[in-house]
């Protein structure tokens, strides 16, 4: 009987079910789009049970689309957005306030609140992150305080908290399994990245109880099965934070590969091994994955709107029907004619980290079309990335030579021949565009021997297409000088 590993890819707009067999094909695929919630400018709120009824449902429907039994599934991987944080009654499974999403802003305050104390660098030096309401701490400091009564549940060991990874483990396996990985914890921003361990000072910190803290656990590992849901427990064997699983799913395994996705926010990372590299320049020093208790960490830069550019183009703006259309319209015309589109819609991510800019469109003339609008949003994706770029560059003393790419955003062409303009740089797009999915999959795979090593499947990764830089130096210069006018310009609006 052939044999599957099911990926649970659980993003910021939607949850898909992926079926992968032993020669890394897609054997089907199920998605339900989610819903996201705007309260205030800046703030972005999900329904927990809303994202876990949806991971029921894909992973019902793909087993169903494709007619595979439950029987015939080896492991589930999970792979999830990352910082988003939800609290939850531990006897009734229900939350207690709306899961905050990774984008969100609204505890803030709380980030400034410690800069004005002075616990910027210490926080920095601990966890390898800047202190900034995108992590997780912040958020659970927040639904603390705004839901009546909850910080004395909280350190009477009546609630719990948890990444999504955490909450979807904890709902398959029926409340018995209430973990994360180290990839994951180490973007809450309550964990020593040098012990790998919770850190007693930044609980006191933050005033978060050790108690509601899921345990932290290697990468690919059986963690617990399914409970109630398909006809066979199946083994959930990998829990692993989506731009880190896409790393993986990349076979980026040596120091210095570099991946880049464009998802809703575009993420940059680098594969550094054992060396831990503290930024200079904006990015975020976090764990890659940990297997058999041997630990590859990164550094990684993140940028808050990427395809949800794209999204606001279609959605809000209604210039585009569909986000592919993009690509045909950017083509449609020679150049922007200097219009520069900086899509901050949440703050600026990496390197600059200002969570209060807004974003903005300059270089308007009265010739100035939709396309012209399109494609400049288009370039925004290459140009946001190549300023992360320029600072990984810095930081490890490394020339990235080549940059392996995925996520929705990379099936446009043009945007990926830009790209490589803009960075003179090789980018090259594998022959699966799931590569998130796909390293969940290879986790959990090797945890229940379905593949036997990273060798195996280092032999798998097939390339699509290779982009080769084109732009003239000068013309190359220009374009980058450009945008650092526009970003300049937004941040002193």
């Amino acid at each position: 009987m052939q044999k599957y590993i099911l990926a649970i890819d659980q993003g910021t707009t939607s949850t898909r079910a992926i079926l992968f067999d032993h020669e890394s094909n897609i054997i089907g695929i199920a998605q339900k789009e989610l819903d996201n919630y705007y309260p205030q400018p800046g703030w972005v709120e999900q329904n927990a049970n809303d994202i876990w009824a949806s991971c029921v449902g894909v992973m019902f429907e793909v087993l169903a689309k494709t007619g595979i039994k439950d029987s015939q599934v080896v492991g589930i991987g999970i792979t999830n957005q990352r910082e988003t944080t939800v609290v939850w009654d531990k006897e009734t499974g229900m939350p207690i306030y709306n899961a905050i999403v990774w984008q969100s802003r609204q505890s803030n305050s709380y980030c400034e609140d410690l800069k004005k104390r002075g616990f910027e660098d210490k926080i920095k030096e601990k966890t390898g992150l800047l202190l900034d309401p995108y992590f997780s701490a912040s958020k659970i400091r927040y639904i603390l305080d705004h839901v009546d009564g909850a910080q004395k549940r909280a350190e009477n060991g009546e609630l719990l908290f948890g990444t999504m990874d955490t909450w979807l483990l904890w709902k398959m396996t029926n409340g018995k399994k209430h973990m994360s990985d180290v990839s994951n914890v180490s973007r809450t921003m309550l964990m020593n990245l040098k012990t790998l361990e919770y850190d007693d000072e930044l609980l006191t910190l933050w005033n978060v109880p050790r108690c509601m803290l899921p345990e932290i656990r290697d990468t690919s590992e059986v963690y617990g099965y399914t409970e109630g849901l398909f006809d066979h427990p199946i083994p959930i064997a990998s829990l692993v934070g989506d731009q880190q699983a896409a790393l993986f799913g990349q076979t980026c395994f040596e120091a210095g590969n570099v991946k880049n996705t464009y998802g809703t926010g575009c993420f940059l990372l680098m594969n550094t091994k054992d060396k831990i590299i503290h930024s200079r320049n904006g990015l975020v020093t976090c764990v890659g994955w940990r297997i058999n208790g041997i630990c590859d960490y990164i550094l990684e830069g993140s940028v808050f709107v990427a395809g949800a550019a794209i999204q606001w183009l279609r959605d809000s703006l209604s210039i585009i029907s569909k986000s592919s259309e993009s690509e045909q319209r950017a083509m449609s015309i020679s150049s922007c004619e200097g219009v520069y589109v900086v899509p901050s819609f949440t703050g600026l991510g990496a390197p600059y980290w200002k969570p209060k800019v807004k974003g903005g469109i300059l270089g308007l003339t009265r010739g100035t079309t939709q396309n012209h609008i399109i494609r400049a949003t288009v370039e925004s994706l290459a140009y946001q990335t190549s300023d992360v770029v320029f600072a990984m560059q810095e930081d490890s003393g490394l020339k990235i030579e080549k940059m392996l790419v995925d996520g929705g955003a990379s099936k446009n062409n043009f945007l990926l021949q830009f790209q490589s303009d803009i960075l003179n740089t090789e980018v090259v797009r594998s022959n699966i565009s799931e590569t998130t999915a796909l390293g969940a999959a290879y986790l959990a795979g090797l945890a229940v021997g379905f593949w036997k090593s990273k060798g195996e499947i280092k032999e798998q990764f097939q390339i699509a297409r290779t982009f080769q830089p084109s732009m003239e130096e000068t013309s190359r210069i220009q374009h980058l000088n450009g945008w650092k006018k526009a970003v300049n310009a937004i941040m002193e609006f």
